[in-house]
């Protein structure tokens, strides 16, 4: 698998969309803001898409 998460990112706010492999959406679109709660979030989005794929 090759995992990528992609940001697109704009003032204050991010729209954040992962994909296990190149045709395989993980999960829902959402966006972040830049708060610190919500970059943690991500950050735990990021180690859950780690532990799936190994």
């Amino acid at each position: 698998m090759n995992p990528i998460a992609g940001l697109d990112m704009a003032k204050g706010e991010s729209q954040v969309q992962a994909s296990l492999d190149q045709s395989k959406p993980y999960g829902k679109c959402f966006s972040m803001k830049h708060i610190k709660e919500e970059l943690d979030h991500f950050l735990d989005y990021l180690k859950e898409i780690e532990e799936v794929t190994g």
